[in-house]
């Protein structure tokens, strides 16, 4: 290639300054002195590049860009890079060109044929200049310069920029995990966290550069076993250059609530604690420090940067530590013994306070029952008792009375006790804003409980005393109950039920309570159907009576008596030890309508019959009132001299009358 000196000259519009360059022979040779045009466009050809001096530190990369504006000719222009060294300023050494690839001086060559050293086009007008790692013999002034294409020689055509290289000064390192975790003789250290507890990482970081730099100093975190690189590091935190503490996007939450920190402590320490550390923060940890300074035109530039591996980190996760056990085996005893049980919670878990915290319950179900059945009792996670529905009013105790045994303990147990019990443990960590979250649980195997049977045996009898009650008088209702087996001191209540039809329902509604007598003989009333007042009462040891005063129609129903047996237990609890329920009674209040009767004439009169009166000696059919009002025939029986016989089985030609108060009308 054949080369001379020219002399070059820039002209912006106006003004002209002469200088002597080396340019290729191919350039196109503009005589000096020579002026636009009358009339043309002033065109000022201008190359820009970063204001310098720039510092950089040797082994890093260098990105230097530069671009033209004001030019003629086609939009794609051509860009030249030189370098003149401090020892030699006056001679520049080409470095690389975007038009000819054997423009390297033998000093740049293998550098620019390996791609250490080469020139990116950004666009048209614009390159950029991208050394892979500097070295000392680097630093100098670049010169960018843009072979002209312009009509006329107006303008800059090159642009300038101070480079200098520093030494590398940046160092690195892991601190100490502290206190917490368990750390193996390796390098790096593998600690060991549980689910809960907080992660603590510590780097030291430091530069010695003699300009005034700032350091960023970030968390990252890689998957286990992953290669470390920037597609696999994921940040956690990190400090940048202004001083700013910002979290990598999965960790924004957990640094808002506080549960995620990052402090400077001295002048090189820097301390990352992430609280309750979850299954997910398992790997392996690197601190990041850069270096960075500012250049001249005040934005930052990143001069160093290096890495250091802390720790591999593993979470010991509740779930797979958590264990339940229970003792102290099948139980079997009697009514009113007290049933304890035991409850262990293992595993290698964190102690309960700041970071975790844990609750026991007891569940029972029935034999035969499915699992894992009602809660007995509980204590939560702040130590509270409490008790499941069904049990209030018990004396049941649940209590820590180890570092992670539970006892429950029922003072006086029941045969409604019998059942298969486990233990229920769950394991808290507190989450984003001190909240807890579970984290695991764990059952026991079941424990099977059984608890003697009383043995009682209830029989019950009801009836209507007089068979017959009318509207306005007073019903009495007595029940007899009979009792087999069970302990001394067997205890009996009786309550009264009730079932009438709803209006326009073929079947009763169910039953309601109407009053009763409890076993510590206290009387409670219920609902009566007409509203009027009751009484309840005990009439013998093992006979009850209700009474239903003033008797109105909506009284009509079918009742029964059902007598239960209780057992109180030496904590002064009751349970039930047996129930039956004797047979219907129905109450219908007759009217006296009939007692018209007597006004008509005598042959009349004695074809009449009241169930529930004696019968008359009559050889002929009789016509009879029965309940619900129906007209009956009642044919003659053997058996009409015994007062009070209903006589169904001769009963004939049933028809419903009408309800009324002329019925013969």
């Amino acid at each position: 290639m054949g080369c001379f000196w020219v002399l070059r000259q820039t002209r912006v519009c106006d003004q002209l300054e002469i200088r002597v360059s080396y340019l290729p022979a191919s350039f196109p040779w503009v005589p000096a002195g020579s002026q636009p045009s009358p009339g043309a466009e002033c065109f000022a050809r201008e190359v820009l590049v970063p204001q310098g001096p720039l510092y950089r530190v040797a082994g890093t990369a260098v990105s230097i860009p530069c671009n033209v504006s004001g030019y003629e000719g086609p939009a794609q222009q051509d860009f030249e890079w030189f370098l003149y060294r401090p020892e030699a300023p006056e001679a520049a050494l080409g470095i690389v060109s975007t038009r000819d690839a054997r423009f390297s001086y033998a000093v740049f060559g293998p550098r620019v044929a390996a791609g250490e050293v080469q020139v990116q086009r950004l666009q048209g007008d614009a390159v950029v200049l991208r050394i892979a790692r500097l070295q000392a013999q680097d630093a100098g002034i670049y010169e960018c310069y843009t072979p002209s294409t312009d009509t006329r020689y107006l303008g800059s055509y090159s642009g300038k920029v101070e480079l200098r290289v520093l030494p590398d000064a940046l160092q690195v390192s892991a601190t100490p995990p502290g206190p917490r975790g368990r750390q193996a003789p390796t390098s790096p250290p593998r600690l060991t966290v549980h689910e809960g507890q907080e992660l603590a990482l510590g780097c030291l970081a430091r530069t010695s550069t003699q300009k005034h730099t700032h350091l960023a100093v970030s968390f990252g975190r890689a998957v286990p076993e992953a290669p470390v690189g920037r597609a696999t590091l994921q940040e956690v935190v990190g400090l940048r250059p202004d001083l700013a503490v910002e979290a990598g996007a999965p960790y924004a939450e957990r640094l808002a609530a506080g549960e995620l920190r990052l402090g400077k402590e001295g002048a090189e320490r820097y301390r990352m604690v992430v609280g309750g550390a979850q299954a997910e923060d398992a790997g392996t940890y690197h601190c990041t420090a850069a270096e960075w300074i500012q250049d001249p035109d005040g934005s930052w530039a990143q001069i160093a940067e290096k890495r250091a591996v802390l720790a591999h980190v593993d979470v010991q996760t509740l779930s797979s530590q958590l264990a339940v056990a229970v003792g102290p085996g099948e139980r079997r005893i009697g009514p009113g013994e007290p049933l304890e049980l035991l409850c262990n919670v293992s595993g290698a878990l964190p102690p309960p306070g700041r970071h975790a915290a844990y609750s026991v319950g007891w569940e029972m179900a029935p034999a035969g029952a499915p699992g894992p059945g009602r809660l007995v009792a509980q204590l939560d996670t702040e130590g509270v008792g409490s008790l499941g529905p069904g049990y209030e009013g018990r004396h049941i105790a649940m209590e820590k009375v180890a570092s992670r045994t539970y006892r429950l303990r029922l003072e006086a147990a029941r045969p409604g006790d019998a059942g298969t019990y486990r233990c229920l443990a769950k394991a808290y960590v507190r989450g984003s804003g001190a909240r807890l979250r579970e984290a695991a649980s764990a059952r026991s195997r079941p424990l099977p409980v059984h608890v003697r049977e009383e043995g009682v045996v209830l029989e019950a009898v009801a009836w209507l005393a007089g068979g017959t009650v009318y509207r306005g008088e007073t019903a009495s209702l007595l029940c007899n109950i009979s009792v087999r087996g069970g302990p001394p001191g067997l205890r009996l209540a009786a309550s009264w039920w009730v079932e009438r039809p709803e209006e326009g329902e073929l079947s009763p509604a169910p039953a309601r309570l109407v009053g009763g007598v409890g076993q510590d003989g206290v009387a409670e009333l219920g609902v009566r159907p007409g509203g009027g007042p009751v009484s309840v009462e005990l009439v013998g040891p093992r006979s009850h009576r209700l009474r239903l005063h003033g008797l109105g129609p909506e009284d009509e129903g079918v009742y029964h008596c059902a007598p239960s047996a209780w057992v109180r237990h030496a904590d002064y609890s009751w349970y039930q030890a047996g129930s039956a329920r004797s047979g219907p009674v129905t109450v219908y209040p007759y009217t006296h309508v009939l007692a018209g009767v007597d006004c008509l004439p005598a042959q009349l009169q004695e074809h009449f019959w009241l169930p529930g009166s004696p019968l008359p000696l009559s050889p002929l059919p009789l016509i009879y009132l029965a309940s619900p009002p129906r007209v009956g025939v009642v044919a003659p029986s053997p058996h009409s001299s015994l007062p009070g016989s209903p006589l169904w089985p001769s009963v004939v030609d049933l028809m419903p009358i009408p309800r009324g108060d002329h019925l013969l009308s």
